[in-house]
Parts: structure tokens; C-alpha cells; sequence
């Protein structure tokens, strides 16, 4: 009977050393006591680093849009604006370059005066909002960066802009 109940505890014993193994190293520290093997959500990053520039423009924006042979900026334009100007308030080691760009309509001259007027524009309504004028600087582009080639209204509503560009 003895050799029976040993031979049964060595066969369980066994058994579960067999069954058992190490868990994968996942290379972060386990302080649960636990390793599921799966990364949780506290250890994986959520988006864009805070203050970076990817955070600047995908989730404040980087950029304001024009009516046809305008400069002047609307209601929406500004409220994108003083969104831009919290944040750029948020960090202050940003210097940027305000672009002004056109459509394809018009000739490159008049373009470039009026690609001119929008970054002008955007930079005195920055100023206006609290931002150092020394951070930033304009330049004008025209009809020459075009981010859509198509020839329809929507295609140069896309191309009437003025973008913030950090460096």
C-alpha cells in the first residue's frame, strides 16, 4: 500500500513539474506578482508625448484656411488660433515659421504677396493673443506647395492656408 500512495505522490509530483513552466520575460519589471504576458494600458504610451510636435499637429492643429482672395481670418480661424496660442503659451521653447499659401489660381506674384498677407495676418492675431513676435517668423510660398493638385473648389479651399510649422 506504501508503494502504491509513493509511487502515485512521485507520478502527481511529476506531473506538475512538468506542467509548470517559466513565464516570458517581457523585459518590464512585474510588481503584481502575476505575469499574464500581455502588456497592460498604463505601461503603453497613449499618443503623442506631451509637448512634442506630433502632439502639436495631430491634436491641436498646425494650421487655419482662407476664403478665395481673402487674408483675413474667420470666426473658426481664430478659435483655431487661440487654440494654437494656449499651447504655444504651454511651451514657450517653441520657435515657429508662419506659412502663407494660395491655390493655383492667379499668377505667382500676386500669389506670393497674398500667401504674404495670410501669414502676416495669423502672426498679428498670434501677437495679439500674448505670443512673443520673436518666436515667430512669416514667409510666403504662394501657389508653390500646393496639398492638392485637383482643380476643384475643395481642392483649393485646401491650398488657402496658413501653417504653424515648430522648429
Amino acid at each position: 500500500m506504501r508503494v502504491k500512495v509513493a509511487t502515485a505522490l512521485t507520478a502527481v509530483l511529476l506531473l506538475a513539474a512538468a506542467c509548470s513552466s517559466k513565464p516570458a520575460e517581457t523585459g518590464a519589471a512585474n510588481t503584481s506578482g502575476t505575469n499574464t504576458g500581455a502588456a497592460t494600458t498604463a505601461n503603453v504610451p497613449q499618443g503623442p508625448a506631451a509637448g512634442s510636435v506630433e502632439e502639436f499637429t495631430t491634436k491641436v492643429g498646425d494650421r487655419v484656411f482662407f476664403g478665395f482672395d481673402r487674408y483675413d481670418l474667420t470666426a473658426e480661424a481664430q478659435a483655431q488660433l487661440q487654440k494654437i496660442a494656449a499651447w504655444l503659451k504651454t511651451y514657450p521653447q517653441y520657435r515657429f515659421v508662419i506659412e502663407g499659401h494660395c491655390d493655383d489660381r492667379g499668377t505667382r506674384e500676386y500669389n506670393l504677396a497674398l500667401g504674404e498677407r495670410r501669414a502676416t495676418a495669423v502672426k498679428n492675431y498670434l501677437i495679439a493673443l500674448g505670443i512673443d513676435a520673436s518666436r515667430m517668423q512669416t514667409i510666403s510660398y504662394g501657389k508653390e506647395r500646393p496639398v492638392c493638385t485637383e482643380n476643384t473648389e475643395e481642392c483649393w479651399a485646401q491650398n488657402r492656408r496658413g501653417v504653424i510649422v515648430l522648429q
